[in-house]
């Protein structure tokens, strides 16, 4: 169905209409063995521009494809590349929340920009991958390079909490309080402040001037694995630092990755969350150690900072599997309100306001 090997001069690429080439541009290589297959494509407004000494791919297109295993799907990750080594080549697109059984077609939508040398080569432009299908029972199919399976994983695990907990609230409150909690958590998605930042690995700090050190409140659960013992954090116009922080392991199992969300009090006494830093680290039970999870926050614009705040996301252990705050957990330190919703929240809380409370009811009978 395919053609591999088709040769695109730059002269040709000038001119290039994806839609009359889609065929010889696109490559999904997924295993022979691989759990999902590919039924169709569709291109829609996809197209390729020169820019200077790189090609401009803007990349629109829905695969359809389909359950090939003998379990449910919940999660795909799909690694998207039209260049391995240039900035800008590769990007990767996942669609949690899923409940596809087998022998069922889904669909998965691609909208990404990405970038490739303007030079003769052969080949198609861009190649979609697996990087990793995440099943009902959690077991993992795929090369994880982009550590999907986390992600995947603790997308799952919220999916299923939420899920919960909006089937309790009918349980105990009837439809008319499920129709309450769904409305609130829309109220709170439409007020969410969104701050224009970005993740960026630490490198060079654009700001000479080191910035003002603040020292981390942590807002702590019970239930977690981890315990933050202190933390410091700098912020200079622009630019906040990763914080420094002290953790503890208070379980008995190794912990080898967790997440902080980052919460800012601007000048106003405004609370947000900028964002979330990922560390990787080896912690034995009961072992206390610094992390450095080694990113900056960048701002659109300086940032008048009162005070900073962190709270755990979540924490993966050396077997795979992920802790992450229960729904009481977070209310009691009001995170229902900052942190942004789950994946599965913003699926369901969609399917109420196209289709109303009854098809919610019937979607949360499923499972």
């Amino acid at each position: 169905m395919f053609n591999k090997t088709t040769i695109v001069t730059a002269a040709a690429l000038a001119a290039l209409a994806f839609p009359a080439a889609a065929e010889e541009n696109l490559q999904i290589d997924f295993p022979p063995e691989s759990p999902v297959s590919v039924v169709s494509m569709d291109w829609g407004a996809s197209d390729a521009t020169p820019r200077g000494g790189a090609l401009v791919v803007d990349l629109h297109t829905s695969l359809k494809l389909r359950n090939a295993s003998q379990r449910r799907i919940r999660g795909i990750t799909l690694l998207v590349l039209a260049q391995e080594v240039t900035p800008g080549g590769k990007a990767s697109v996942s669609a949690p929340s899923l409940d596809v059984g087998p022998g069922q077609v889904f669909p998965v939508r691609i909208d990404l920009r990405l970038l490739r040398p303007l030079q003769r080569g052969t080949g198609p432009l861009v190649k979609v991958g697996l990087d990793g299908v995440l099943f009902e029972d959690l077991s993992f199919y795929g090369p994880n390079r982009l550590n999907s399976r986390r992600s995947m994983t603790v997308w799952e695990r919220q999916a299923q909490r939420d899920r919960a907990y909006l089937k309790r609230i009918l349980k105990a409150k009837g439809a008319e309080g499920l129709q309450r909690e769904v409305l609130t958590s829309l109220a709170r998605q439409g007020e969410r402040r969104r701050p224009d930042v970005r993740v960026a690995g630490t490198g060079r700090a654009t700001n000479i001037d080191a910035g003002e050190q603040y020292q981390l409140t942590f807002l702590g659960f019970p239930g977690a694995p981890v315990e933050a013992i202190s933390g410091t954090a700098r912020m200079s116009g622009r630019e906040a630092r990763a914080p420094v922080m002290e953790m503890k392991n208070r379980s008995a199992r190794p912990v080898r990755h967790l997440e902080v969300g980052w919460i800012f009090k601007d000048a106003d006494g405004r609370e947000f969350v900028a964002g979330a830093v990922p560390a990787a680290l080896e912690l034995a039970p009961g072992e206390s150690r610094k992390v450095d999870a080694g990113r900056v926050l960048r701002f659109s614009r300086p940032l008048m900072v009162e005070s900073m705040s962190a709270y755990l996301t979540h924490v993966e252990f050396e077997d795979g599997e992920v802790w992450i705050p229960s729904r009481d957990e977070l209310a009691s330190q009001g995170l229902d309100r900052l942190a942004g919703p789950s994946p599965e929240e913003q699926r369901l809380t969609n399917l109420y306001r196209k289709k109303g409370l009854k098809a919610l009811i019937e979607e949360l009978d499923k499972f």
